[in-house]
């Protein structure tokens, strides 16, 4: 089955162990192979320094999909897709080879044990901010990204 019909999400992405860029690009292409997604836009990639962590610099983008999938089965799929890139939570904002976080979806307003959407730090993260501002202007208000300006990301 494919997406038609289904609604509009947007996911983060990021990395930063390993071969963060190569992970970011995999993952891309993985989300873009799901059965009821279809990728339809996606940002450039982005360099950004850890926010409330160490660790070497991230690469971070963002896609927008069309799917017929139910938001946490989405989720499902993205966790496997980080499981396969060897992703590991020893502890809070640990430096990983894979974090794909759901963003929006739709206009659904969730907050459960396991998904909070919106994502409930996308408005205070440059690094996300910056890539939906380029493929969605209208979802990211100019105070917005004025608010993460001290933040330093830029286009890879």
């Amino acid at each position: 089955m494919d997406a038609r019909g289904g609604v509009l999400a947007y996911i983060g992405l990021g990395a930063n162990l390993g071969d963060p860029r190569a992970a970011v690009v995999s993952a891309i292409n993985a989300i873009a192979a799901l059965d009821r997604v279809q990728l339809t836009r996606q940002s450039s990639l982005y360099g950004s320094a850890p926010v409330d962590a160490g660790g070497n610099d991230y690469v971070n983008s963002v896609v927008e999909v069309q799917t017929a999938l139910e938001p946490h089965a989405l989720l499902a799929h993205l966790q496997a897709i980080e499981n396969a890139a060897g992703r590991a939570r020893p502890y809070r904002n640990a430096p990983r080879t894979l974090d794909l976080d759901i963003l929006l979806f739709d206009d659904l307003v969730l907050h459960d044990e396991t998904l909070v959407i919106p994502h409930p730090r996308m408005a205070q993260r440059a690094f996300v901010l910056r890539p939906l501002a380029e493929i969605a202007p209208a979802l990211v208000s100019a105070a917005q990204l004025q608010a993460v300006a001290d933040q330093s990301v830029w286009v890879l």
